[in-house]
């Protein structure tokens, strides 16, 4: 297993504070390996990412909703995940990885489902958990059933070569990480033309998310802000941020969580639009109370 860099353990609150009931649309709980067992095969482990260390970043940042993301190091074991919902509260929800709807039975999925799990996420294949068109489908059309809404985590060249698989969907599907496009590319990249694309279909979400790792410049990270424009200009109703704590499989040292948000406020200057893109469409999405 490749060693990776830590998260900043001291976050900071920001220059100022975000909305009321502002949501962190993805990030992820792990915890020591002798109480949530490490899938064989895992590309990454972070025993430190507790629940609680993850509350302390969100209390830092003046965060009060949040979705739990499944880790792939856990594969379908949901354990760690169910653990941190029911610490978190109500407030709190979960994405489960999609694997587990072809792994485990209806009675584990209705627990997830009870616990506050809401979607279904596809990772990309470089991290274990990967689907044939076939599986997929049939996945797919579970989380259709559930009336969960599918996640779709791009490969680390951009998701416009992985698209065929799930642009046929007409379930909610969120687009992670911006799709991860190249910046230096601008409006010709493959990538940020097809998600713009898809936003105009009306079911496509996109996350705000993963800067520090698409920028080609370093901090603060402007090359990314062209993008961020252009996606949030396309679909302003289904955009949704994220900080990606613990910042798995980073080869660098991750950003401490306040530069993030920061970088968010330089993203939608409009306090109307950033009360859409933090409370507004988060609620609507993973269904939130208003």
């Amino acid at each position: 297993m490749a060693a990776y860099f830590a998260f900043d353990p001291h976050p900071r609150t920001p220059a100022r504070l975000p909305p009321a009931l502002s949501c962190d649309s993805q990030f992820h709980v792990l915890g020591p390996a002798d109480r949530y067992p490490v899938r064989p095969g895992a590309a990454y482990e972070m025993p430190s990412a507790t629940w609680q260390a993850a509350q302390r970043m969100h209390q830092a940042l003046g965060i009060t909703r949040g979705i739990i993301v499944q880790p792939t190091t856990y594969g379908a074991d949901h354990t760690a995940t169910l653990d941190g919902l029911a610490a978190l509260g109500p407030n709190y929800k979960a994405c489960a990885n999609a694997v587990v709807l072809n792994e485990r039975d209806d009675a584990y999925i209705d627990q997830l489902h009870r616990a506050g799990v809401r979607g279904a996420r596809f990772t990309r294949q470089g991290l274990g958990l990967s689907f044939s068109a076939a599986d997929f489908a049939r996945t797919a059309a579970r989380v259709k059933e559930l009336g969960w809404y599918a996640k779709v985590q791009p490969e680390p060249e951009g998701m416009a070569n992985q698209a065929a698989m799930f642009e046929h969907l007409e379930i909610p599907v969120l687009l992670d990480h911006m799709g991860r496009p190249d910046p230096r590319l601008g409006a010709n990249d493959p990538t940020l033309r097809k998600v713009i694309d898809l936003l105009k279909r009306g079911n496509f979400w996109v996350m705000l998310s993963l800067s520090e790792k698409i920028s080609k410049q370093g901090p603060p990270w402007d090359d990314v802000l062209p993008i961020a424009h252009a996606l949030i200009d396309a679909a302003p109703d289904r955009v949704v941020w994220a900080s990606d704590w613990p910042h798995p499989v980073s080869t660098k040292q991750p950003p401490n969580e306040a530069d993030l948000l920061e970088l968010l406020y330089r993203m939608v200057p409009d306090d109307a639009l950033l009360q859409k893109v933090l409370v507004d469409n988060p609620a609507q999405l993973f269904g939130f109370d208003p």
